[in-house]
């Protein structure tokens, strides 16, 4: 093997004609991979004039398109040991340039790395918005927009090392997963902030840090034996992405030509009686207009989405994905990118963003699905976001009950749990960066506990989001800014620290104080991870529920009701014949459940582990 310096973007030129800077993608790769057949995308000015040659890899396929400044490279990395490979350009037969490609040792047991599950908590942020570590990189030189707090949209200068400046607060909180929204360059000339049109998916945006930075918050946690869960984007690119300005190939996104605005119905993906048009705008259109389409029907789109998403798990030490807009791309390219994933990663965890409002759509993408089976489709995602139960506690706690009004909407959307093929393995959430804030549609704390209680014992993964454990509020319809404010103490000069008890208002200690008592015994509570489900029907805006796993047997009551109710608990005996007590995990208080009812105050909720 012909042995190059090691460092992975090394390339040496005879020639000035020849003399540029290549890119080179993915720029390096891992022995022993499962994934051991790599698409190397080449990209300089006339590149595609020269023919790669290798002593030391197998040259397995040469692509050249109608864009001069790409070469497809396909080598193979079968059986290959750690090292710096060397591949030459030429041009009849005489070298124009050398590149050392590095294979890197991969972490011991990486294939079996183990991703997000029903025991974690996940806690998600909004980077920009929720601490400022290292004011240096607010703006950069290399990037259109500069920090400017004073804007609403504007970027506010928090970073990853922000992020690990605050962990202690996240373990407190009782938190065991972080979700962090794209943390990838989006070099846009406004609202970059939210970095969902990313120009550069292997680079982290400078304003928030480096790779190497993103790689010590992946270690930062794991310390903590907490997880990093990235928020991945397989649907667009930003108009400012390097490949858009210089297209690979004209398909490589889709063209109408050029822009063409996405409908937004998802149901067309699914329905059989969808028109060809509808269903191409909903799959080909642009989720914006700045935010050109990928085309995952293409092969070199699709594997480019593929080894990305590889790379950033090998290279970060990833615990799982998030996926935005998932169910807006090519189904069965999805697929495919998806399955590439847990083939190398069998017990990573993947949750795509599947904004539906009906169970059997929903499910319809989970893996193995019986309702996706209908159509022979597979989608080989783990999870998906539990949209129908956001929408009914969106509205449950707060309306007058009737019929179909109040809880039962709660209750309704766990009867057709038996649509998931691994009910457990959905996110709950009553909120996100997308939605208003839970605590603006229900501004009372006693609110707040009823549906964290809820989100907090339910089957799934729960998910909160930023700072409404202190009580924060966003309304949506005031904009998108509303919904993402300032962490408070994550900027020096702020007027009050959040982050520190000392720093908290009493209304802010209260709201963190229940917070963390819940969130902290969910870590250890394996029936609430795994139970069985058996729920009653609400009656007077009272719902109760149990989480059952062999001995371990919780009860959950959600009062929604402003007076006290007295249980009749003979309606619950199938569940708690034999039971005498138990004790309330909340309030630490041992609860008697002989004396045949239970007093429970008005909008409270109790959990309680039974004796």
């Amino acid at each position: 093997m012909r042995r190059l310096i090691t460092y992975t973007f090394l390339m040496l030129w005879v020639g000035m004609a020849y003399s540029q800077q290549l890119r080179v993608e993915p720029p390096n790769w891992w022995a022993g991979m499962l994934h051991d057949e790599v698409e190397l995308m080449i990209y300089g000015k006339e590149i595609s004039t020269l023919e790669p040659v290798s002593d030391d890899l197998e040259i397995l396929s040469v692509r050249r398109t109608d864009n001069p400044n790409y070469l497809f490279v396909t080598i193979s990395t079968a059986g290959k040991t750690p090292g710096s490979y060397a591949l030459e350009l030429q041009k009849k037969g005489r070298t124009k340039m050398e590149v050392a490609y590095d294979l890197l040792e991969r972490r011991a047991d990486s294939e079996n790395r183990k991703g997000f599950d029903s025991s974690d908590l996940i806690y998600l942020i909004m980077p920009d918005r929720f601490a400022n570590g290292d004011t240096d990189n607010d703006s950069s030189p290399d990037l259109i927009e500069k920090a400017d707090r004073s804007l609403p949209g504007g970027r506010h200068g928090g970073d990853i090392q922000g992020v690990i400046d605050h962990l202690d607060y996240l373990q407190e909180l009782g938190a065991t997963a972080l979700w962090s929204t794209p943390l990838c360059q989006d070099n846009d000339s406004t609202y970059s902030y939210h970095t969902y049109a990313q120009s550069d998916v292997y680079h982290i945006d400078a304003r928030y840090g480096s790779n190497e930075d993103y790689r010590r918050l992946a270690q930062e946690l794991h310390k903590r034996d907490m997880k990093l869960i990235m928020d991945y984007v397989t649907n667009h690119w930003g108009m400012l992405h390097w490949m858009i300005k210089d297209l690979p190939e004209y398909d490589w996104i889709h063209q109408f030509p050029g822009y063409g605005q996405t409908n937004y119905r998802m149901t067309t993906q699914m329905d059989p009686n969808a028109s060809a048009i509808d269903t191409r705008y909903n799959e080909d259109g642009w989720f914006v207009k700045t935010m050109p389409d990928l085309n995952q029907r293409n092969p070199a789109t699709l594997k480019y989405l593929i080894q990305n998403a590889i790379w950033w798990i090998e290279y970060a030490d990833l615990d799982g994905f998030r996926v935005d807009t998932y169910s807006y791309g090519n189904k069965e390219g999805m697929a495919a990118w998806t399955k590439a994933i847990m083939d190398e990663y069998p017990n990573f965890n993947i949750v795509g963003e599947v904004w539906m409002h009906d169970q059997a759509q929903m499910a319809y993408w989970q893996k193995d699905s019986k309702v996706g089976a209908i159509q022979g489709f597979n989608s080989h995602l783990p999870s998906v976001m539990d949209f129908t139960l956001h929408d009914a506690i969106s509205d449950a706690f707060k309306e007058e009950a009737s019929w179909d009004k109040g809880l039962i909407e709660v209750y309704e959307n766990f009867t057709n749990d038996f649509l998931y093929p691994d009910i457990d393995n959905i996110m709950v959430f009553a909120e996100n960066h997308d939605t208003s804030r839970i605590n603006e549609l229900y501004p009372e704390l006693q609110d707040y506990k009823l549906i964290m209680t809820l989100m907090a014992t339910v089957r799934g993964i729960p998910q909160i989001y930023y700072g409404s454990e202190i009580g924060m509020k966003g309304d949506k319809a005031q904009g998108d800014a509303d919904i993402r404010r300032d962490f408070p103490g994550g900027w020096e000069g702020d007027t009050q620290n959040a982050f520190e008890a000392s720093g908290r208002t009493a209304e802010q200690a209260a709201y963190f104080d229940f917070s963390k008592t819940l969130f902290n015994w969910r870590k250890t509570a394996t029936a609430i991870h795994k139970g069985k489900t058996v729920h009653f029907v609400p009656q007077d805006e009272v719902y109760v529920y149990f989480r059952i796993l062999g001995e371990q047997r919780i009860m959950v009551v959600l009062n929604n009701n402003d007076d006290p109710v007295t249980l009749d608990l003979a309606r619950f005996a199938e569940i708690l014949e034999g039971v005498p007590a138990g004790e309330e995990v909340l309030t630490s208080q041992p609860v008697e459940l002989s004396g045949g009812t239970l007093e429970v105050a008005g909008k409270t909720p109790m959990i309680i582990e039974l004796k």
